[in-house]
């Protein structure tokens, strides 16, 4: 053995089961550890299995906890809690991340650790006796999930190892570098449309909030826009569309109370659930202010995520999206108003600290509206043409007015006014950095806000992607190399 600590490589001998105990799908507690010498011979095994793999998406590094460090943090959408001292988060807010920050490394091992998962099950599942569709099922699953983490990392990092089998010798890992981001894509597309032809349209009862067809096929669609393959896009986009699954939730702000959970809208979301087992989401107590007590939320905030006055400013007047997502200010338990921006999009009533029941979108029918839009606009402005419906179906349902050429002119105005609709639509569900880069605008919005960021150091074109873990680098250096520029 080389080397002694947690990584990429090491073969998932362990794996965290996760026991349904006629509950649910949403609940994901884990319950035991076996070895895979004594697991993956049932059709029951398989089904835990897989569960396993989706438990994977609440860990901080993937689309849990901690991803609004990666996609709000790191935008001109919010600040970290504590903004101008030297945190980890203020790292991620002010451009000067170093190799060793934990927010990084997280990403980097959880994804791996949750991909292990993933190609346990394709690994293993092929000779096991068991219902024919549920095996093709799970299988659609895994490979959606695999593809959802490695489409995670590719974002975040760039180039890296694209392992696609368990491995069972940590040595073999060493074989491992990293893979051009090009392979990565390339393989995320492959996992996605396999997916979509294995994965059901919908399901009932206890696996509501599993991958579906849909879920495929618009993750699809987000890949291949981001690297601006807009008519490859527009037939996944379009496809969901079609599928007729999926509506606009009459009401904005609807669409993100726990009541309302797995709605018409939800194409797919990281499921959460309160009730002390060890399921909720912090994110509401996270996001609520510092020392206001029980005045916004039971057991007080951490006062993480805190939206700019440029976010807000940029909301038009009527936008009813507005109320739903920040608040500018709270009442006290004595009556005083206590003025400060915070996240109200995610609320619950939690039993104890840390424990609600918000479930984290990771793609809603809006996106898939607006990206659709997006790609239309791609292959040529038309003026008030299929574009403008689909944006202004969003728009209408934040109580606005239709857009129309009068307002949006040409091609590059119609791109300036979707990057708007965005922001606004999608604030603190981790999209906006995600966003900027995709659309090469990153560096020209980031550097325009300086003074207001307080930026450490310019954005350039190597603040696109993030450092490497030097963790990774010091276990394997003949093979993974730092991205240019980091620290």
């Amino acid at each position: 053995m080389k080397f002694n600590q947690p990584n990429i490589y090491k073969a998932a001998l362990i794996v965290f089961l996760l026991s349904s105990c006629g509950k649910g799908f949403v609940d994901l507690k884990p319950v035991s550890s076996i070895t895979t010498i004594n697991f993956y011979q049932t059709e029951e095994d398989f089904r835990n299995a897989i569960n396993g793999a989706y438990n994977a998406l609440r860990t901080g590094g993937t689309y849990g906890v901690d991803s609004y460090i990666f996609g709000e943090i790191r935008s001109d959408n919010s600040t970290a809690v504590a903004s101008g001292s030297v945190t980890d988060q203020d790292e991620f807010d002010r451009f000067y991340i170093r190799t060793t920050n934990p927010f990084i490394n997280n990403r980097w091992s959880n994804s791996y650790t949750a991909i292990a998962r993933c190609n346990a099950i394709l690994g293993r599942i092929d000779p096991v006796a068991m219902n024919s569709g549920l095996k093709d099922r799970i299988i659609g699953e895994a490979k959606f999930l695999r593809a959802l983490f490695y489409f995670n990392l590719v974002r975040t990092f760039g180039d890296v190892p694209l392992v696609l089998k368990e491995i069972t010798d940590a040595d073999e890992g060493y074989e491992y570098g990293r893979n051009p981001k090009a392979d990565v894509y390339a393989q995320i597309e492959k996992d996605l449309a396999e997916a979509a032809e294995a994965l059901p349209p919908s399901y009932t009862g206890a696996d509501v909030g599993r991958a579906t067809e849909g879920a495929a096929r618009a993750i699809l669609g987000r890949v291949l826009l981001t690297q601006k393959k807009f008519g490859p896009a527009a037939t996944q986009l379009k496809a969901v569309i079609d599928l007729d699954q999926y509506d606009l939730v009459p009401v904005y702000a609807d669409f993100f109370k726990v009541s309302n959970k797995n709605n018409i809208e939800a194409i797919f979301d990281v499921q959460y659930r309160s009730g002390g087992v060890g399921q909720g989401n912090p994110w509401p107590n996270s996001f609520a202010p510092q020392n206001s007590g029980n005045a916004v939320i039971q057991f007080g905030g951490g006062g993480n995520n805190v939206p700019t006055d440029d976010l807000i400013d940029d909301y038009e007047p009527g936008d009813e999206r507005r109320d739903a997502t920040v608040a500018t200010s709270y009442v006290n338990a004595n009556g005083a108003t206590i003025p400060g921006n915070f996240v109200k999009k995610y609320h619950d009533v939690p039993a104890i600290n840390n424990d609600n029941g918000n479930n984290i979108p990771v793609i809603r029918y809006a996106d898939v509206l607006l990206m659709y839009a997006e790609c239309l606009n791609e292959a040529g402005y038309v003026a008030d043409g299929d574009a403008f419906t689909y944006l202004n179906e969003v728009r209408d349902r934040a109580g606005l007015e239709d857009l129309t050429a009068a307002e949006v002119p040409d091609q590059a105005a119609f791109r300036l006014a979707m990057e708007h609709e965005r922001r606004v639509e999608f604030a603190f569900e981790n999209l906006r950095w995600y966003d900027l880069v995709r659309t090469d605008r990153a560096i020209t919005v980031i550097n325009g806000k300086s003074a207001q960021i307080n930026l450490v150091n310019p954005v350039t074109p190597q603040n696109l992607v993030f450092p490497i873990p030097q963790s990774q680098i010091d276990i394997n250096k003949e093979k993974i190399t730092q991205n240019e520029g980091s620290n």
